[in-house]
């Protein structure tokens, strides 16, 4: 067992999930840069571990809070009230080390999106069903202001989205620089529901009752717009991936975007999709010159062709997300 392992074994037995010397079986899990993630068999139960890092496994610098473990954990008993099968079960929070456990959900039973979406086994109608899920819980905690406030986390979302996505990038590139930070604090102040923070394929499972979400360690009070770019983003990247599957993937573009904005109902969905329009273009350019750019785009024609796109976009928004998907012809 490694090091960073038997540093779980003190919280597991706070959490009375593990005795002291039973025997347990620990496997690293992969799938994320910010958190350490472990499946823990014993004789009678098998069950996931979390535990944030302080610093993220990307090769730039990037430190974030530990606590925010805390903040998924209250993200997750918020989602399972609206949506029991959407989310893991808790099975029990240390708060003195920033670790929480959760059921643990077969891949066999539970595919992650992003790998079927890179396979090239698309289906439209999993993006449906994300775009019902994402709106439905933007529309319950839209509707409670008091779980809003008390998820007041401007300095992490800082550190831990928008400081890394749009700041690195407007680093790099002067001419949009001004519209990065603006759109910045356009999101710190545009707050009307949960924010999930990183609504990615990779954090989406396949479940036979519908999607899974999970790794809402960025979840704030925020922009719902954020969330609706994130994972509008994704899709938009695997045509670059994989070209040859370009009007499937957009065909789940439309499916989500237009399901996810026929049901907003705490503002104008034209304003929402206006800003959305913004912050994807933001975030194709975030995934390639940011501190976390896309691991599957490694030519650099693929990388150019998403980056003199998300210029592009942010020199002269589109308002219409229609609009962007159009135009969207990787060859």
């Amino acid at each position: 067992m490694r090091d960073e392992q038997l540093a779980l074994l003190p919280a597991l037995q706070r959490m009375g999930l593990l005795r002291p010397n039973q025997a347990a079986t620990f496997t690293p899990l992969t799938g994320g840069v910010s958190s350490l993630i472990v499946k823990v068999q014993t004789e009678a139960d098998c069950f996931c571990v979390k535990r944030a890092l302080p610093q993220l496994k990307v090769s730039a610098l990037w430190e974030a809070p530990v606590k925010r473990n805390r903040d998924e954990v209250r993200w997750l008993k918020f989602a399972h009230r609206v949506a029991p099968n959407a989310v893991p079960d808790i099975l029990g929070e240390d708060e003195q080390d920033c670790v929480f456990a959760m059921t643990y959900l077969a891949a066999n039973e539970f595919p992650v999106w992003k790998q079927r979406l890179l396979d090239g086994h698309v289906q439209p109608e999993t993006a449906t069903s994300v775009a019902t899920l994402l709106v439905a819980l933007h529309a319950a905690s839209a509707a409670d202001a008091q779980l809003c406030r008390s998820f007041e986390h401007d300095d992490d979302f800082m550190a831990i989205r928008l400081s890394p996505y749009f700041l690195h990038a407007a680093s790099k590139h002067p001419g949009v620089a001004d519209t990065l930070e603006a759109l910045v604090k356009q999101t710190l102040n545009h707050k009307t529901a949960l924010v999930h923070g990183d609504v990615s394929p990779k954090n989406i499972l396949v479940g036979p009752n519908g999607p899974v979400l999970l790794d809402a360690e960025c979840a704030c009070f925020g922009d719902p717009a954020f969330d609706l770019a994130f994972v509008l983003t994704h899709l938009m990247l695997k045509c670059v991936w994989r070209p040859v599957d370009t009007a499937s993937y957009l065909t789940s573009f439309d499916n989500l975007s237009g399901s996810y904005l026929r049901g907003v109902s705490w503002e104008s969905p034209d304003l929402l999709e206006a800003r959305t329009c913004l912050l994807l273009a933001a975030m194709l350019l975030a995934r390639i010159d940011g501190k976390s750019p896309v691991e599957y785009l490694t030519s650099s024609t693929q990388q150019e062709f998403v980056r003199q796109h998300g210029l592009r976009w942010l020199q002269h928004p589109p308002k219409r997300l229609a609009e962007m998907r159009n135009l969207w012809k990787p060859a």
